[in-house]
């Protein structure tokens, strides 16, 4: 596997000595930094036909794919993300209907509530300041009404009374009826109510919509029969496990679509100069990993007994990966982990400085003077690529995160023995593993913040000067650092 160097160079470092308060000066390897690793075993192309037959992925990507409003810019992200949303919906019905009395119901419904307003906060920020949605005024009501499904009346002091219509076909304001999920939804929609306050329109999923703002086409755009027609894997009769496991991947197919969408516009905006949307878009793409996260640790309150004879009924298991690798035959985690890698070619461009062919840390000088002055161009400000090449970082620590979270996951509901058993078998690597211990996809960046650390730390000793030997600094080890110390 290549490197994940921005522009494939070694830089150096430097690394105080064990014995005293000199520092030497110290070259970072090659082979550190481009550290060689075994590409990871890939599933083969039947698995990953049957992972997407399980999870009905060809029938949401028509949906996805499917334009509606042309001139409408965040489509391709916000129906992806409110179908998310209707699963999530349609996963907390499932729950509070199953009769298994051995499964903790309060723990599950706890977490889909915490995972459903990730959701519905992402969905705001998405749509802060979008002008071009889909939207249905409220209308003033004439004294006749219509006989939709749950439309509210109310007046505000001296004017007509309006009516707000919700949605007709999702699954919440359905949840709304029943005793035992009243509370639950109340605390949902006055999540629509807080979140959406930043947004040009609200959502109509019976929130109270005290601004009178215009309501989202929710239905045409989300289409939530079709959603639910989704429900289960369509596997196993029988096995309450199977709908929890097929709807928590489809959750997550859902916002990998649209982070995917999220990584493209990442590079349209780094190369139209635009910075401070592309750091906005990158703090997005991050808050979908730590959603993806918390989407896929639902599987941790799966029954054991259930869910290891699902695990036979599905047959998971592989000749190309370990067990514990199930994820990986999701072509669209696939393509986003790829997607997040590949931002490291965006540096060069970010910071205006194009790498040395030859290796040279010029590349990383540059990005170090940029944190050292705070993004100070002249007498200007321009703390965008600050905030941009924090957000790079954040996204690989989501990836990372992600993985990590995974591969305890499997060992939790499959058990260590089968995950590590299953790799032997198969003479592959702990795939997982190896995914979250690659080198840093930045390594410039990460390499200047080393640097800015040293400054500031022989800074520091400088200034204190407690010790005789606190003022020893040769100057070849201090050579780098001085370089920006104006």
């Amino acid at each position: 596997m290549r490197g994940f160097m921005e522009g494939g160079g070694i830089f150096e470092g430097f690394r105080g000595t064990s014995g005293g308060n000199v520092s030497q000066k110290t070259m970072i390897s090659g082979s550190f930094v481009n550290c060689q690793m075994d590409e990871p075993a890939e599933p083969t192309p039947w698995e990953c036909e049957a992972y997407e037959q399980y999870v009905h992925l060809n029938e949401l990507r028509k949906m996805w794919n499917c334009r509606q409003w042309p001139g409408w810019s965040n489509e391709p992200l916000v129906k992806p993300a409110l179908q998310g949303l209707e699963m999530s919906f349609r996963f907390i019905s499932s729950i509070l209907c199953d009769a298994r009395v051995y499964i903790d119901k309060a723990e599950w419904i706890r977490r889909l509530e915490s995972l459903t307003n990730a959701q519905i906060e992402l969905i705001s920020i998405i749509c802060e300041g979008d002008n071009e949605a889909p939207t249905i005024q409220l209308a003033v009501s004439t004294g006749v009404l219509g006989m939709g499904v749950a439309q509210e009346v109310w007046q505000r002091p001296g004017a007509l009374p309006v009516v707000s219509r919700s949605s007709e076909e999702s699954l919440l304001p359905r949840l709304a009826t029943w005793k035992r999920a009243e509370d639950l939804v109340a605390r949902l929609r006055l999540s629509v109510e807080c979140h959406m306050q930043r947004v040009p329109f609200t959502l109509g999923l019976g929130e109270p919509n005290l601004r009178g703002k215009p309501i989202l086409d929710y239905d045409r755009l989300c289409q939530p029969s079709h959603v639910y027609a989704l429900k289960n894997g369509g596997q196993v009769q029988g096995n309450s496990e199977d709908n929890t496991l097929s709807t928590a991947h489809q959750i997550m197919e859902a916002w990998l679509h649209v982070a995917e969408t999220l990584v493209g516009r990442i590079h349209e905006n780094v190369d139209s100069g635009d910075v401070e949307t592309a750091a906005r878009d990158c703090w997005t793409v991050e808050r979908i990993w730590r959603l993806l996260t918390d989407a896929i640790n639902l599987l941790l309150l799966m029954d054991p007994d259930d869910f290891l004879r699902l695990k036979q009924q599905l047959v998971i298991t592989s000749s190309g990966l370990p067990a514990g690798a199930y994820c990986l035959r999701s072509k669209g985690l696939n393509n986003v982990t790829k997607g997040c890698k590949d931002l490291r070619h965006l540096v060069p461009k970010v910071v205006g400085v194009e790498a040395d062919p030859k290796g040279g840390p010029r590349l990383q000088e540059a990005v170090m003077r940029i944190f050292h002055s705070h993004g100070r161009e002249g007498a200007a400000y321009n703390s965008g690529t600050v905030h941009l090449l924090q957000a790079f970082q954040a996204i690989e620590a989501g990836v990372k995160r992600f993985f990590f979270s995974y591969q305890q996951l499997v060992v939790v509901v499959m058990g260590s023995v089968e995950m590590k058993s299953s790799s032997y078998r198969s003479g592959a690597p702990d795939v997982l593993s190896q995914i979250y211990t690659e080198p840093p996809y930045f390594p410039s960046v990460d390499g200047a913040k080393t640097f800015l650390g040293d400054f500031w730390h022989y800074s520091h000793h400088d200034s204190v000067n407690l010790h005789p030997l606190c003022t020893a600094k040769p100057d070849a080890s201090m050579t780098r650092v001085d370089s920006f110390r104006s």
